[in-house]
């Protein structure tokens, strides 16, 4: 049976991943930048495997993300279908949910694929949608 396009473009969103673990802030007013430049995924309509760099940007409030668990936790990503769209913005959630920073940002730039290179961006928090 083929999946819908709808059910692709939600593939990978309730999959469980590792842990994010985290530790006590002991300063204030500083921010954090993390690069992983070995991120992986698949596509879920190909199946063809995605490659980027995905930036953590973020100022911690009363916790911070603790690097190996946040290793884990990217490389669960390896062998999942989501769109990096997707993934960008599940990221960002995560993290968010974990440390509760003042603000966030995720970066994901991804690598050349068929002719296009895209980045895709996510903040938190998260701006009110406005209505049409």
């Amino acid at each position: 049976m083929k999946k819908t396009y709808a059910s692709q473009a939600r593939a990978g969103l309730d999959v469980r991943l590792p842990p994010l673990e985290t530790f006590p802030n002991q300063y204030r007013g500083y921010e954090i930048k993390i690069e992983m430049p070995e991120y992986t995924s698949v596509c879920p309509k190909t199946g063809l495997p995605d490659f980027g760099t995905l930036t953590l940007h973020y100022l911690p409030d009363r916790l911070c993300v603790e690097l190996k668990s946040l290793k884990h936790y990217i490389l669960g990503y390896r062998d999942l279908g989501i769109f990096y769209e997707n993934a960008v913005n599940r990221v960002l959630d995560d993290v968010a949910r974990a440390v509760r920073p003042v603000w966030a940002v995720v970066t994901g730039t991804f690598n050349t694929r068929g002719g296009m290179h895209s980045t895709v961006i996510a903040r938190y928090p998260r701006q009110k949608r406005a209505r049409p």
